[in-house]
């Protein structure tokens, strides 16, 4: 798990922080990088994830959610969740330094890596 928030922070343009969160509990598995207090962002994040699950619940939409993006001012949040697991990635960008579409292709193939391994 280390070596692939490792991999984001290094291989993503942009990437400032990571984190691997259980969005049943609300806790962070794994974080790194710096400049946002990653726990809290478990926490709120879990809260996003849960109240999207239950909107699409409501709504009667079937399928899942791939992921879910969150532009800031000056930064775009991904929470990527993991298929068939209560996991997502979290993953904080510079905006003026990211590649948005990379950036999603890039998470989620380190995702599905992870899980394989």
């Amino acid at each position: 798990m280390t070596e692939a928030l490792e991999t984001a922070l290094r291989t993503i343009d942009g990437a400032l922080a990571t984190a691997l969160v259980d969005y049943g509990s609300g806790r962070a598995l794994g974080m790194l990088g710096s400049g946002i207090n990653l726990e809290a962002a478990a926490l709120g994040n879990t809260a996003v994830v849960q109240a999207k699950m239950r909107t699409m619940e409501l709504m009667g939409i079937a399928g899942s959610i791939e992921d879910i993006l969150i532009t800031l001012e000056t930064q775009y949040h991904i929470l990527y969740i993991v298929p068939t697991h209560t996991l997502f990635m979290y993953l904080v960008l510079d905006k003026d330094q990211a590649n948005l579409a990379l950036a999603r292709f890039k998470l989620r193939s380190l995702t599905h890596a992870l899980m394989t391994s």
